[in-house]
C-alpha cells in the first residue's frame, strides 16, 4: 500500500440558500468558473471569520440583502473532491427564510441576483442544485 504524504490545498467557502414564497434567491457568476451560470449567492471564508458570518457577508456583498448571521440556519458541509474545478473547495452552506421576496441588487462578482421559483430553475452551477435540494428537504 502506498500512501502520499503530498499536501492538498483547501480552500474554505460559505453559501447561502435564501428562501421567500417559493422562490430562491440565485446571482449569476460574473466570472469563471460557471461565468454566466446562475448560483447561491457565496463566497471565501475570509481570515478570522467563521463560515456564519461569512455566508452572510457574501450574502449582503452579491445581492444587497441583509439577513443577521443569527436567522442563518447551517444546512451541512459540503466536501465532494471535484465539485469545484479550481481544486478542492469544502463550503458550508446555510439557509434562511424570508416572509416575502426582497428586491435584490447584484454587487460584488454577481453581475445579477434574481428570485427564482423552486419549480422552475435554471441550471445551477457547482453543486449547488444538491445544496438547495438538502436546504429544502
Amino acid at each position: 500500500m502506498t500512501t502520499d504524504t503530498t499536501a492538498e490545498t483547501i480552500r474554505y467557502t460559505a453559501d447561502v440558500v435564501l428562501l421567500a414564497a417559493g422562490h430562491v434567491l440565485l446571482i449569476e457568476r460574473g466570472w469563471a468558473p460557471f461565468a454566466g451560470c446562475w448560483a447561491l449567492p457565496g463566497g471565501h471564508v475570509d481570515e478570522g471569520e467563521s463560515s456564519l458570518e461569512a455566508s452572510a457577508r457574501e450574502l449582503e456583498e452579491e445581492t444587497g440583502i441583509t439577513v443577521p448571521a443569527a436567522d442563518l440556519t447551517q444546512v451541512g458541509a459540503f466536501d465532494t473532491p471535484g465539485r469545484d474545478p479550481r481544486g478542492r473547495y469544502v463550503t458550508v452552506a446555510y439557509t434562511a427564510t424570508l416572509p416575502a421576496p426582497v428586491p435584490p441588487t447584484a454587487g460584488d462578482d454577481a453581475t445579477a441576483a434574481r428570485w427564482w421559483p423552486l419549480n422552475a430553475l435554471p441550471p445551477l452551477a457547482f453543486d449547488h442544485a444538491d445544496i438547495l435540494a438538502n436546504a429544502t428537504g
